[in-house]
């Protein structure tokens, strides 16, 4: 290493070995300069002053971290590697003559360490939060295919990878490695170890966070990682303590840091908890004090004799999940901990990695050998326990690959290992490369073999129309908020349930995921209570008006409810999930907007219509959506519209009408429109099939009407109903997906919700005025 005074924050350098340098520098250091002029006399110019040079630093570690996530994000690379690039350019990896003059003047000796330890906050606040957002219950909660799979994971690697090692002779892992004998251990060891924050991460980029493979990934990873943090911190106790006194101390003081901090914490975070105002954030005070708690046992931790990170980690698996503290605390610290410090962290990392092909190729060989077959036999540790859990091949391997993948967490392990000198140089570059390797590997492969949405294929008819006429209805009913209660329960309650011909709800209330990484779902049929109070509050009101609608249909009405709290991206997993589970004829999901009295609009929740137009995409069965302006009277009289022109969705929604149809108080008309000219062919005979019960209504259903109604193209459509639309409470269309017909010529282009269909679109325009409830059916898309 080269040092010059013009290159540091030192006032001056003298070499006096090899390895050794006599500096002087002011006391107290120069933190904020005098300016460009100012400093000139005093010497506090901004490049030796330390904030201005870290500002800097900040500044084009961020430049070039979002400039290459612009270049490399249409190849789908982890988050990770924008910021790992950036590492490698500042590097000495990229050595340029111009280059490393400006190098040596963005990061001066020794500017390094105040880059280093600022960014480490980053490191600690992120393990926090990733412990705040575990949910320990998944331990207890989750089956043997997870403890199987996590614990052969990690055993075998371990069993197998170790007396190889110790077979080898020492004398050529030496002169090829390192001075240290004990060189390969760390990086097998470090190889097999998984962090849950790493695979949440991954999972949420993939957007498989809440499937099947993603709940059974994390189950694994939480059992890992709480396995390997165990072994670390008992091997953090007993290496380099040679006196057992020693040893009993810090063992004791590991034992007592480990359950005094749950014992004592989380208590106390529930009182913050309980004096806290039901819909009111938590006071920014208790926030702080926590903050500041985690660098307070980060110090103790040291004293301990193990890693800083051990007492954030700790602290957050103490504070409950969830709202209102777990999300207050994920809130305050994920710009500032996730957004810049990390990032800033994961440079540095990098940064000290060496690249250089001067290391020699035998000891590349054998580094990169080491973490191939680590890797390798980790895939089929994990992918023989899936198969025996009865888990599909590429599935199988998907999980497997996902519980091999690195990440930040590893950059750190990796970083704290070379700064110790337990590994060197050439082992700590090549294990920074095979984080970006094996990420993107990972990533890319995962993609290709597993596909979400292909289990909810439907390859059964699950749909209103196929269904026997003395058959039980199942119907899946979703809400978000409480003002979509009562208009799901009309939309139900239109299907007449009775003794004869019962209904089966499954209500499901969708909760977006704040401050938790794992998703959770429940049954409140099995348990009537959520993890934390405040979640309990809002799903309250739910479980009790569907307890209350079944209480009001004895025998007619069976009702089951769920609360499901995951990200809104991933919402319509659980959705099409459920609906798999129960044998759902018909999915209700409310729209997205609410209007007010005055026909305003009163909310527009947009992540309410991707869910909407992502479960039209995939679901198992049939899709209704309901747009809700006014509730229905049930004492007084129904009057209800079919809309019908042709094709499978209007026929689905003519087998809805039938059956409300049976209710006396309601009366139902059939508006069919047909086009002026058409062409017969077998979707007019089914049709024309469909419409022979209401054109000639059997006994019992005089409440019927029939009304054929000639339209010559779009406008012609939109005037009939422009002329009908008040004159009912509720309106039944067929969304027509994927149809074009002579009589919607032209409306297609104004639809504004295509989610609605042409006609749907037009009965929930503004422009209509309408105040009654619209229901847009969608028959269930089979594969062919």
């Amino acid at each position: 290493m080269n040092l010059n005074v013009n290159g540091s924050l030192l006032l001056s350098i003298e070499r006096i070995n090899f390895e050794k340098y006599n500096v002087c520098t002011v006391a107290p250091p120069n933190i904020v300069s005098d300016g460009l002029w100012g400093g000139q006399l005093n010497g506090r110019t901004p490049m030796k002053s330390s904030l201005p040079v870290f500002e800097l630093q900040v500044l084009v570690i961020f430049a070039i971290t979002q400039i290459c996530d612009f270049f490399f994000k249409r190849l789908h690379l982890p988050r990770l590697i924008p910021q790992m690039i950036a590492g490698v350019i500042l590097g000495p990896a990229i050595q340029v003559e111009m280059l490393d003059k400006y190098k040596r003047m963005l990061f001066p000796y020794p500017s390094q360490d105040t880059l280093a330890a600022i960014s480490s906050i980053g490191y600690a606040l992120f393990i926090f939060t990733s412990g705040v957002q575990m949910d320990l219950s998944m331990i207890t909660r989750t089956g043997h295919r997870a403890w199987t799979i996590a614990i052969v994971g990690l055993a075998v690697p371990l069993a197998i990878c170790t007396p190889i090692i110790t077979t080898v002779h020492f004398e050529d892992l030496q002169n090829n490695i390192g001075d240290q004998l004990y060189n390969v251990y760390p990086i097998v060891l470090s190889e097999v170890i998984i962090s849950f924050a790493v695979v949440a991460s991954l999972l949420d980029e993939l957007r498989i966070l809440n499937s099947e493979l993603g709940r059974l990934a994390l189950s694994s990873v939480l059992v890992s990682d709480i396995l390997s943090k165990t072994m670390a911190c008992l091997n953090n106790t007993l290496v380099d303590n040679e006196e057992h006194h020693n040893i009993l101390v810090l063992m004791l003081s590991l034992v007592a840091f480990g359950t005094l901090i749950p014992l004592i914490f989380r208590p106390a975070m529930f009182w913050i908890i309980k004096h806290t105002p039901e819909g009111r954030p938590v006071d920014d005070g208790y926030v702080y004090l926590i903050i500041t708690m985690v660098f307070a046992l980060g110090w103790i931790a040291v004293k301990i004799n193990q890693d800083f990170i051990l007492g954030a980690f700790i602290l957050g698996l103490a504070v409950p999940e969830g709202p209102p503290l777990g999300s207050a605390l994920v809130k305050k610290l994920q710009f500032f901990g996730n957004g810049i410090f990390l990032p800033i962290f994961v440079t540095c990392g990098v940064m000290k990695a060496d690249f250089s092909l001067h290391h020699t190729s035998k000891a590349v060989m054998i580094v990169s050998t080491v973490i191939f077959v680590t890797h390798l036999i980790k895939v089929i540790a994990c992918v023989i326990p899936a198969l025996f859990c009865k888990i599909p091949l590429k599935d199988a391997l998907a999980l497997a690959l996902i519980l091999n993948v690195k990440g930040v967490v590893e950059v750190g392990s990796y970083s704290l290992l070379y700064d110790d000198g337990v590994i060197s140089g050439h082992s700590y570059a090549i294990m920074i490369t095979s984080v970006m390797i094996t990420s993107c590997i990972v990533k890319w492969s995962v993609k290709l073999l597993y596909d979400p949405s292909r289990k909810y294929a439907g390859y059964q008819k699950r749909n209103v129309m196929s269904l026997k006429p003395d058959s039980e209805l199942r119907i899946l009913a979703c809400v978000h908020k409480p003002y979509h209660i009562s208009a799901t329960i009309d939309a139900i309650d239109l299907c007449c349930p009775t003794t004869e011909n019962p209904i089966i709800v499954d209500a499901l209330h969708l909760i977006e995921l704040v401050g938790r990484t794992s998703p959770i779902f429940i049954s409140h049929r099995i348990q009537r209570t959520i993890s934390s109070r405040s979640d309990m509050s809002y799903s309250d009101h739910v479980i009790l008006a569907f307890d209350l609608y079944e209480h009001d249909n004895i025998d007619a009405v069976t009702a089951h409810t769920y609360t499901a709290i995951s990200p809104p991206t991933l919402m319509h997993e659980d959705v099409c999930q459920l609906a798999l589970d129960k044998v759902a004829s018909i999915i209700i999901l409310p729209f997205h907007q609410r209007w007010s009295s005055d026909g305003a609009i009163e909310s527009d929740d947009k992540n309410i219509r991707a869910l909407n137009c992502k479960v039209l995409d995939i679901a198992p069965c049939s899709v209704g959506i309901l747009v809700s302006r006014s509730s229905i009277q049930r004492d007084s009289s129904i009057r209800v519209a079919m809309i019908f022109l042709g094709g499978k969705d209007d026929r689905e929604a003519l087998c809805i009408a039938k059956r409300a149809a049976r209710n006396p108080r309601l009366q139902l008309v059939v508006y069919h429109l047909a086009a002026k000219e058409y062409t017969p062919n077998m979707e007019y005979i089914l049709d024309n099939e469909a419409l022979k019960v209401v054109k000639k209504p059997a006994a019992g259903m005089e409440n019927v009407i029939y009304h054929k109604v000639v339209v010559d193209g779009g406008p012609d459509t939109s005037s009939v109903l422009r002329h009908i639309v008040n004159e009912y409470d509720f309106f039944l269309v067929g969304r027509r997906h994927e149809i074009e017909s002579p009589q919607t010529e032209g409306l297609t282009a104004w639809s504004e919700f295509s989610e609605l269909g042409a006609i749907g679109d037009l009965l929930a325009s503004a422009d209509f005025g309408s105040r009654a409830c619209v229901l847009v059916v969608q028959q269930q898309v089979q594969d062919t």
